[in-house]
């Protein structure tokens, strides 16, 4: 090799590759969909928060149309993220020929999705009572403002002028009975579509919890298969170690008798040939 060519080598650069260099991983789509899964989650946790801070606004001096449909916006993106994650953890959890550590990350995503589909069922439970309250209040100050509306004079001058004065209220109120009635009828429409999420997720919910059940039972198999061996190869030590303190003893009184047996011979030996 010629040495001009080394002021060039030196000039290049030397690339290291890292431990967790996709190349040198067990199974490089698991680490990819369970570290999207872990993200998804994180997000759905901050959602969550930010859910629960907007839904405490509601029914208080703060409650405005504008908190209402953050909490509806909310609400949708949540129950969104929660179907995508809750596949793919269900997607996770029939994964195959894992590792150690792969297991442990599988379960790990899966406790966690549980945890947050708890809260946030708990999160959407509160929202659809607040919207029942709030739909029922609005709906009972409607009739109170219509029933108020109608005409109740004995006389009739006192009558036809009750209901011209009347007309004009209706007349200016109108757009605003009707803008009240629109409201309602979304606070109905969205509470029909949070009882339809909460069967649904819970639906969701179950198959997960199902198979990490199922998991659950196949690990303490696992590991009860794993301490009978160790336990039956802790007794299979005792017993070698035992029989090889017999074994030793055998060949030490196989070696004294026969230290015997020679003594015994020398004698005779001795005796015969002296004789």
């Amino acid at each position: 090799m010629s040495f001009d060519r080394s002021p060039a080598l030196e000039s290049q650069p030397t690339t290291y590759r890292r431990s967790d260099d996709p190349e040198y991983r067990d199974d490089p789509e698991f680490s990819r969909f369970s570290e999207s899964l872990s993200e998804q989650l994180f997000s759905l946790t901050s959602k969550i928060g930010r859910l629960s801070q907007q839904l405490n606004l509601l029914g208080t001096k703060r409650d405005t149309e504008r908190v209402r449909e953050r909490v509806h916006d909310l609400l949708d993106e949540a129950r969104d993220g929660f179907k995508e994650v809750g596949e793919g953890v269900k997607k996770l959890t029939t994964w195959e020929d894992l590792s150690a550590s792969q297991k442990y990350t599988q379960q790990k995503l899966s406790r966690e999705f549980q945890a947050s589909g708890t809260e946030f069922q708990a999160i959407q439970r509160l929202a659809l009572e607040k919207e029942r309250a709030s739909a029922s209040a609005a709906r009972t100050a409607l009739d109170s403002t219509d029933a108020s509306n109608q005409p109740y004079s004995d006389s009739p001058s006192q009558q036809q002028s009750q209901l011209q004065e009347q007309d004009q209220l209706r007349l200016a109120s109108q757009d605003e009975v009707d803008f009240q009635d629109s409201l309602i009828v979304e606070r109905e429409s969205e509470i029909r579509n949070i009882e339809q999420s909460v069967g649904e997720l819970n639906e969701l919910f179950r198959d997960v919890a199902h198979i990490v059940h199922e998991q659950g039972a196949q690990l303490d198999t696992i590991s009860g298969n794993v301490q009978n061996v160790a336990t039956d190869t802790q007794h299979a030590d005792i017993e070698l170690r035992s029989a090889n303190r017999y074994q030793k003893s055998a060949r030490g009184k196989a070696c004294c008798l026969l230290v015997i047996l020679a003594v015994v011979l020398l004698i005779i030996v001795l005796a015969v040939v002296l004789g």
